[in-house]
């Protein structure tokens, strides 16, 4: 007689976690890294605040979502790196050619925004987050051959560019994130962070509409080709 796995049961508890659409579209919106509340989730999943409030109590009781609350509004966000790296994952597995398609032009735009570029939680994503990702292995900066790694010239090139690197986290300071819009690897971790908060901070990038979607400034522009030779067209 075989005997059922003791996990089995709690496997199927946490995927269920994420088979449901409505789950499923807050979990995406939350890979920008930022608190949401309540109330923001359940417009843009275009749910009533009561079935959203639902939602948040299961991804939260099921380790997926932390919370806080401030006075009336109560935020919510991703646990923490692994939890978007797992979202991303998933997403990037669904099948190419079974998305829904866009139903208006702005669905379809907010769509080719995101695909250009966005963030993954903490780091570049899109074709933005593959331009960089290339142009750091083509210097010599990143390797890919048995993961992700900078290199020494990599980490000096962090430092010369002004990108702080948090050497006292448990993250890897590199690491591949398959992209679920160019379907190969990005640079996530650490120095993924790093950069990413940099052209944020700096105007590199900046954000635009109420997705997760960037876009590289004429600032950033220059800055991407002087420092890593990144083609302009390479980042529209």
């Amino acid at each position: 007689m075989t005997t059922r796995d003791p996990r089995a049961t709690a496997l199927a508890r946490f995927a269920a976690l994420f088979a449901d659409e409505t789950r499923a579209a807050c979990l995406l919106a939350l890979l920008d890294g930022r608190a949401w509340t309540a109330g923001e989730l359940a417009r843009h999943a275009g749910v009533a605040a009561s079935t959203l409030s639902e939602h948040l109590g299961r991804l939260v009781t099921g380790g997926l979502l932390t919370e806080d609350r401030q006075g009336r509004h109560r935020y919510v966000r991703l646990a923490d790196a692994r939890i978007a790296q797992l979202v991303e994952d998933l997403a990037s597995q669904v099948p190419p050619g079974t998305a829904v398609r866009p139903r208006n032009l702005r669905e379809s735009n907010a769509g080719s925004a995101m695909a250009r570029g966005r963030t993954c939680y903490d780091h570049l994503a899109g074709r933005l987050g593959i331009a960089v990702t290339d142009a750091l292995t083509a210097r010599g900066l990143l390797q890919q051959e048995t993961g992700f790694a900078l290199t020494d010239a990599g980490t000096a090139w962090f430092v010369s560019a002004g990108i702080a690197l948090d050497r006292q986290s448990r993250r890897p300071l590199a690491r591949a994130c398959l992209d679920w819009t160019e379907r190969r690897p990005h640079l996530a971790g650490v120095a993924g962070a790093a950069l990413c908060r940099h052209a944020l901070d700096t105007g590199w990038c900046v954000r635009i509409g109420s997705e997760r979607a960037v876009k590289v400034t004429a600032a950033g522009e220059r800055a991407l080709w002087d420092l890593l030779g990144v083609e302009a067209m390479a980042l529209r």
